[in-house]
């Protein structure tokens, strides 16, 4: 079986995605939040940047073919923006970390 043809990966990679997608909808709000909201928002957000990076990290492991290209892929695509998958998440940390020094004590 294809790393792509497991369910348990269809189902993950879609939930990854859904997740994310509205976190980033969710923060065009972050402003508007009081102290707990941003809080319980950063941490939303740093559960499924981990699961993502878990998520890479099988691909990365993976022997194969389509796992592999899929990997390549996104090297070529963060490679045009001049990052690194590395880089990356190093810039989504860093994000993260200056809205955490938006919340008042």
């Amino acid at each position: 079986m294809g790393f792509f043809d497991s369910e348990i990966v269809q189902q993950e990679a879609q939930s990854l995605f859904t997740d994310y997608q509205n976190l980033v909808q969710l923060g065009s709000e972050f402003g508007k939040f009081d102290r707990e909201g941003k809080k319980m928002y950063i941490q939303q957000m740093e559960g499924v940047m981990d699961r993502y990076k878990i998520f890479m990290k099988r691909f990365e492991l993976s022997d194969d073919f389509m796992a592999q290209m899929a990997v390549e892929q996104m090297k070529t695509q963060l490679g045009q923006f001049g990052m690194t998958p590395q880089q990356m998440f190093d810039q989504m940390n860093m994000t993260l970390e200056r809205m955490k020094a938006q919340i008042p004590d």
